[in-house]
């Protein structure tokens, strides 16, 4: 972040509050930090809508920052905005934050947006309130760090949309455009509202799951499942990504921006920008979204991509499973997850999300704690496994030390592509073994993408050993783990020894 002349940086202002810079360019910054005016040693400048001077405190400089981008990067005009715009609640009236009016009704209520609550959860019910009272269609809630869009359907349920409308455009313009394995790169969520998939399931399960009557963990793996399989059948797509990036010597690498605006070499923005020179017009377009169709026809829609998915993947899911959340929820889920990019350079993304998941029903009962990442990082580089070598772990989990020891061997990380020959055999040396059916599924599910369609993760009790033929007799288990048994079988010393 470029500073001004002025003493009093916006980085000065944030300090020790709950707000931050990350959502928004260097030069945004710079612009609003160059109309700083001091006075007895605190700051302010001229408002952007209300044309006279205001103070600069921590959420003023949020709403001064994201006002800018509606006016530059949208389009809306000064005339249809307004600050601290009154919304009636019978007798009561609160002021929200900012508000965009309708284009042909002046006085109605478009756009409202929340930056004064700089937590979401704390943001997104104000915003409910707000849109519920006015009839708005479209909300917004920032505190520079993170950014969330909602399209309000109806007062219980607000979904996720990709981005808000600009001037020319409608919500449903924003709803049917085409979107392809580009567009999720370039509006990722992870990197670019800066939130975690843990943080985003959660969210959803506050809203929409916790009164679903489902098994959430259950109905979330299914969805991760079914995405992880939308975007793997554009894998020639991210190729020619690759390829192009390669040849503009840009790693495929997207960082998030550091607080406060500060970028890392690669960062996600300048790789949005390299991006956007892609012709993407024989891309294949996402199935995974709601693209404004009938909740019937979504659902349709992700359980054939789940039905394909179970195919492409065997042994994770039964043949027979369906999507049981509802139309309407489910809705909301697909709206939640279908902007976050899984196939990843960072496999931390899924990882924290699968344990969290797995822990509600599992982690601590059964005495199974999940390695961090990083410390899973630091042994698998102390243990410098070799091409060649057999690696197993007998009490394998979310299989961490699995997939890591496959990545350090083949030098692929989490990312969507087929795996030579060559180094096939060398992931299929590689075994783990757990006795929690939940934790193997999911292990099967990273294994099964790292090794190209095959894996050798299995459901056995390692301290059980002697009586691990009454389970490989089971006709279900074998068809499911008979591969990756029969190899591992082969390393036995003995016939009578495992």
């Amino acid at each position: 972040m470029a500073k001004s002349d002025n003493k009093i940086t916006l980085l000065s202002i944030l300090k020790d509050s709950q707000y931050n810079l990350s959502i928004f360019a260097p030069e945004e910054i710079t612009v609003l930090e160059k109309k700083i005016i001091e006075k007895k040693g605190k700051p302010y400048v001229e408002c952007i809508i209300r044309e006279k001077e205001i103070q600069l405190k921590p959420e003023e400089v949020v709403r001064q920052l994201y006002t800018a981008k509606l006016i530059n990067y949208y389009g809306y005009p000064k005339k249809r905005i307004r600050f601290e715009h009154p919304v009636q609640f019978g007798r009561q009236t609160k002021s929200s934050d900012i508000v965009v009016f309708d284009k042909e009704r002046p006085t109605i209520e478009y756009i409202i947006v929340e930056v004064k609550k700089p937590k979401l959860k704390d943001g997104k019910e104000q915003l409910k309130s707000y849109c519920n009272a006015t009839g708005a269609p479209i909300a917004v809630w920032t505190n520079g760090g993170q950014i969330s869009h909602y399209n309000r359907k109806d007062p219980n349920f607000f979904e996720d949309i990709t981005d808000i409308p600009n001037a020319s455009q409608t919500l449903a313009d924003i709803l049917k455009e085409r979107y392809t394995i580009k567009d999720l790169i370039i509006k990722d969520k992870i990197p670019s509202e800066g939130k975690s998939l843990k943080t985003i399931i959660q969210d959803t399960e506050d809203e929409v799951l916790a009164n679903a009557g489902v098994d959430v963990f259950e109905e979330v793996f299914k969805l991760i499942f079914t995405k992880l399989y939308d975007e793997h059948k554009s894998q020639k797509d991210r190729v020619i990504i690759n390829y192009f990036l390669k040849d503009k010597k840009y790693p495929m690498i997207a960082e998030p921006k550091a607080k406060y605006g500060k970028e890392k070499e690669n960062s996600f923005d300048e790789i949005k920008e390299v991006i956007q020179e892609v012709d993407d017009s024989s891309f294949r377009v996402l199935e995974f979204r709601n693209t404004g169709q009938s909740e019937g026809e979504l659902k349709q829609k992700i359980q054939k991509l789940f039905d394909e998915a179970k195919r492409k993947w065997t042994g994770v899911f039964p043949d027979e499973s369906k999507i049981d959340l509802s139309p309407s929820h489910l809705s909301i889920c697909i709206s939640s997850l279908q902007d976050v990019k899984l196939f990843n350079s960072n496999l931390q993304v899924i990882d924290e999300a699968f344990e969290y998941l797995v822990s509600k029903s599992s982690k601590g009962e059964k005495g199974q704690y999940f390695t961090p990442r990083h410390v899973i990082d630091m042994c698998v580089k102390m243990l410098n496994p070799k091409k060649g070598e057999y690696m197993i772990d007998t009490a394998a989990g979310s299989c961490g030390f699995t997939v890591h020891t496959i990545f350090y061997l083949t030098g692929h990380l989490f990312e969507n592509k087929e795996i030579p020959a060559e180094e096939k055999e060398d992931v299929l040396k590689v075994f783990g073994i757990d006795f929690d059916e939940k934790v193997v599924r999911v292990a099967r599910t990273l294994n099964l993408i790292a090794g190209d369609g095959e894996t050798n993760v299995l459901h056995l009790n390692t301290l059980d050993y002697d009586r691990w033929n009454e389970t490989t007799k089971n006709p279900n288990w074998i068809e499911t783990y008979g591969g990756g048994y029969k190899r591992l079988k082969e390393l036995k010393k003995t016939a009578k020894e495992i």
